[in-house]
């Protein structure tokens, strides 16, 4: 079989383009992207394809660099095909960033231009020129890093790329049509067309882990095991990307199901196997964090450690500003926060039959006068007073260290913060939520407890009526 039609099998394989597909593709000047441009011309009218060719010069090369720009632009005038061309000073940027490798960095920035183009352009697919012999060296990279099955699944044909960056909108579709072949068919392809091509001597560099996986590693491992190694790696990095979809599948099921609110049932979560727990996790991040880079496994592992065990409620950071917070049943994910945020200090007084709304608590406190007789509470999210044995001051603000109450039917007093233990009272609630104080004593725990003091009997003829209501961050009081 020609180069072209194992190549256009693939495109129809996996449905990499569709009829009227207008593409970008990327082009480096090496030999496979050069030859993947070819092969792509050649098949346009075939597959109904609207192609145009982006080359991004990293400046780290200098003249070599420029020689490989003006290389891609002289290749797609003769193709007769638009060409995009963006020049950056990648060894600044990595100072500025002062983190990150160079591979990587170099890696984001092509993307991030390939977005850009295509967004402006209306160009909604990008073709890049991995090769069988890549695919080979991406899963020992990720093999060698301790990666589990998605990175060693290595590259799909078909990838769904979302940018970083919030300038650039939408999604970009990134297709790899030379994921089938290897690189000494790609060479043959240009060698028999006598096609010309750039060199980059950066690839020789054996520093870089991938370089020394090309140069070094792989031409040990086929000279021991099997000269076909890079094609069984390729396959079994398929077989892999489809177990993959399924357990992740699974797993997205199984988030769905232990949501609760806006995080997740600690309870369900914890009855999940250890493999869901870990997919279950990482897809819950990357959820809130849209990528899941620089969390590993042993984050998963710490997160997973301080899920299972521990005080019943904490808090963990997560890579990327962002914190699990346990709190007894339930779990979330906040942004993290500060050494010096606390929880808002507040104090009102109670005007009866006049609305409070505590905006901290995000909940408002009803009250009203009433005569006997009336009904009794069938909950503490109502409270009923004798308004006679009442000081004249009530107010309503947020825990203080030493809160103590007489619980009602009771003689002596019990302090507030073994209430809120015993009800398992999150530290998030107990931090807003407003308890009803008089001379310094807590008369009224909203939907948790209430005093014995001022309860109504017999000889009660004026009652103070207070409801909690609009509870939804209080656990629905």
């Amino acid at each position: 079989m020609s180069f072209q039609r194992k190549i256009a099998q693939m495109i129809q394989k996996f449905g990499l383009f569709n009829p009227g597909d207008r593409a970008l593709v990327a082009v480096s000047g090496g030999p496979d992207s050069v030859a993947l441009l070819h092969v792509l011309h050649e098949l346009h009218e075939e597959f109904g394809l609207h192609l145009e060719v982006a080359h991004l010069q990293h400046g780290i090369r200098g003249e070599e660099a420029r020689e490989d720009a003006r290389f891609v632009a002289e290749l797609a005038e003769r193709l007769g095909l638009p060409f995009h061309l963006k020049e950056i000073d990648l060894p600044a940027m990595k100072t500025v960033a002062g983190k990150g490798n160079l591979e990587g960095l170099a890696r984001a920035e092509r993307y991030r231009f390939f977005a850009a183009v295509a967004r402006q352009h209306q160009l909604y697919k990008v073709a890049t020129a991995h090769t069988q012999d890549d695919q080979a060296e991406t899963v020992l990279m990720w093999l060698l890093r301790g990666s589990g099955l998605r990175g060693l699944g290595g590259m799909a044909p078909v990838h769904d790329f979302k940018p970083e960056s919030r300038a650039v909108a939408g999604s970009l579709t990134v297709v790899r049509p030379l994921l089938d072949v290897s690189k000494a068919e790609v060479l043959a392809f240009l060698n028999d067309r006598r096609i010309a091509y750039r060199v980059d001597r950066t690839n020789q560099d054996t520093r870089l882990l991938r370089n020394w996986i090309r140069w070094e590693l792989m031409p040990k491992l086929k000279e021991r095991s099997d000269p076909h190694l890079a094609a069984h790696l390729a396959h079994q990095a398929e077989l892999l990307r489809d177990d993959e979809l399924v357990l992740e599948t699974l797993a997205r099921r199984e988030l769905e199901q232990t949501r609760r609110g806006g995080g997740l049932d600690r309870e369900l979560f914890l009855k999940q196997p250890a493999a869901l727990q870990r997919r279950v996790l990482r897809l819950w991040i990357e959820e809130a964090r849209h990528h899941l880079r620089g969390v590993d496994f042993a984050h998963v592992a710490a997160l997973l450690e301080f899920i299972a065990g521990g005080p019943p409620q904490g808090r963990l950071a997560v890579p990327g500003d962002l914190e699990v917070v346990k709190e007894y049943r339930a779990l979330r994910l906040e942004k993290r926060r500060r050494r010096w945020q606390r929880a808002p200090c507040y104090s009102y007084k109670l005007r009866v039959g006049a609305p409070l709304n505590i905006a901290e608590a995000g909940v408002t406190i009803l009250s009203e006068r009433l005569a006997p007789p009336t009904r009794l509470p069938d909950s503490f999210a109502e409270a009923l007073f004798d308004a006679a044995l009442l000081p004249a001051t009530l107010t309503l603000r947020n825990f203080r260290r030493g809160d103590r109450f007489r619980p009602l039917g009771m003689a002596g007093h019990k302090k507030v913060k073994e209430l809120f233990i015993e009800k398992k009272i999150p530290l998030s609630v107990r931090a807003v939520l407003p308890l009803l104080s008089a001379d310094g004593e807590i008369l009224w725990i909203p939907g948790y407890g209430r005093s014995d003091v001022a309860k109504i009997g017999r000889q009660t003829s004026d009652i103070l009526r207070l409801r909690v209501v609009s509870g939804d961050g209080l656990g629905g009081l």
